[in-house]
């Protein structure tokens, strides 16, 4: 048969919306029953809290603290390896380095290097950015897409061809391909944009290489602006934000997917484009532009910043009757943190920073000023219990802009950081897990006679 262009799609419609609504008849189970069995819808308990499916050692998320016997809410931790994330971002701002590095040492190896272990695997992860000769050409030019997370995930499963050994699962082996990912993540999405914007919006090609001296933010910034200049502080918030999504525990949806696909055996290159593929979604990795979305829809209609119209408009938003009329304000609250999340804690004082460099003081305000209204409204008028507070997406996307990153990259940014976490908690899959995870559907379909065709 030959290929179907998108134009020959229309021509097939009218079957395939037919076909869709017998499928919704037939995909529709009775709320009640998530009930009578006892799903946990989400892998979530009654309380909101994941239910518990794993061990790991790689990072610890925390919200509650037990005081006096009371399930007392505390301010957001977040640890890496037993590591408070604030310390590890504290330090390299006093020491005035780059972190990620030594974050991706920290997640890989359950330990802090020494300042030669740190030179040695700095070295090593910039020889490992180098892709395959004419990868870039062959690969990324020849088919560009509007999406970059697709095309990243093109690129991972593309990179199993040139590996000698792809589908060896030894610990040596795996190490040696995230490694090499992890290095090779920041090539694959600003070189993916830069075909897109080529392709697709008429922008120019430029292609930069990595430099050698810098680090992993600074060659993020070098490769993807026309003049590769950046300054000190953007570079250093863009390396703070790299820290920051780095891990988050073995819950989330992308990390638990990389648990659940390494486990039925398979490679590297199949397991970090299956996590891509969940990072991608809206509720996961793609919340930082619903949240910038958000904002520039409020921009356009309030006149005036005051904390009084803004809270006019929030109210309407919580009511379904502004913005995308889902009644969410989005950033603001966590499926874990209650009075605050660390991580939006730290990048608010370098959103602070960064805005006073490029002039968006009055815009950094105005972020301020919604999400101190939006905790008030939000606990009002949903009859929230617990704490509601901006979480990491309501600062990210902010930052992201005032950095110049074009809003395509805002997911793929998340998976150049979030591929260490990933690749931490394969290793730890592989050498703790030993059996293939595989929970359970209760079927609710009730018994039915088969009815010969001519019968029907």
């Amino acid at each position: 048969m030959d290929f179907i262009s998108p134009k020959d799609v229309s021509l097939y419609a009218d079957k395939i919306a037919r076909l869709a609504e017998i499928s919704v008849g037939n995909d529709n189970i009775n709320p009640a029953l998530y009930e009578t069995y006892d799903v946990k819808r989400g892998l979530r308990e009654s309380n909101g809290k994941g239910v518990l499916c794993g061990l790991t050692e790689i990072s610890e998320v925390n919200a509650w603290r037990m005081i006096d016997g009371v399930k007392t809410p505390i301010d957001g931790e977040l640890f890496y390896h037993g590591i408070d994330v604030k310390d590890i971002v504290r330090n390299c701002v006093i020491e005035k380095r780059f972190g990620f590095e030594e974050t991706v040492y920290l997640l890989l190896f359950g330990q802090l290097p020494t300042k030669e272990e740190l030179d040695d695997f700095t070295s090593l992860f910039r020889e490992l950015c180098v892709l395959p000769k004419n990868f870039v050409r062959d690969v990324i030019l020849k088919s560009p897409c509007q999406d970059i997370m697709n095309m990243m995930s093109r690129c991972v499963l593309n990179l199993y061809s040139y590996d000698q050994t792809p589908d060896a699962v030894d610990r040596e082996n795996v190490l040696r391909q995230s490694l090499q990912l992890i290095s090779q993540f920041p090539r694959l999405a600003v070189y993916s944009y830069r075909a897109y914007q080529y392709y697709f919006t008429e922008g120019s090609l430029i292609i930069h290489k990595p430099r050698e001296e810098y680090s992993h933010a600074q060659n993020i910034l070098h490769m993807l602006r026309k003049n590769t200049q950046f300054s000190d502080l953007e570079a250093r918030v863009l390396d703070i934000c790299l820290i920051l999504h780095a891990e988050h525990g073995g819950g989330n949806n992308s990390t638990f997917t990389t648990h659940v696909v390494t486990s039925s055996g398979t490679d590297t290159y199949a397991s970090v484009a299956a996590s891509l593929g969940s990072l991608k979604g809206p509720k996961h990795g793609g919340a930082n532009l619903k949240v910038v979305e958000m904002f520039e829809n409020i921009k356009e209609n309030i006149p005036d910043w005051r904390e009084s119209t803004v809270r006019d408009y929030i109210y309407r938003i919580i009511n379904q009757e502004a913005f995308d009329k889902t009644g969410l304000v989005y950033g603001m609250g966590h499926a874990v943190y209650t009075i605050s999340d660390p991580r939006a804690e730290i990048l608010k004082t370098f959103a602070g920073k960064l805005a006073i460099e490029k002039g968006r003081e009055k815009e950094f305000e105005l972020y301020n000023t919604v999400a101190k209204v939006s905790a008030e409204l939000i606990m009002q008028n949903k009859n929230v219990l617990k704490c509601v507070s901006p979480n990491v997406d309501f600062y990210s996307g902010f930052v992201y802009q005032m950095l110049g990153l074009p809003k395509a990259l805002f997911t793929p940014l998340f998976a150049i950081s979030r591929i260490a976490g990933w690749s931490a908690h394969r290793m730890e899959e592989i050498v703790n897990g030993n059996r293939i995870i595989r929970p359970a559907y209760a079927c609710v379909q009730p018994r039915k006679q088969y009815v010969p065709i001519s019968q029907r």
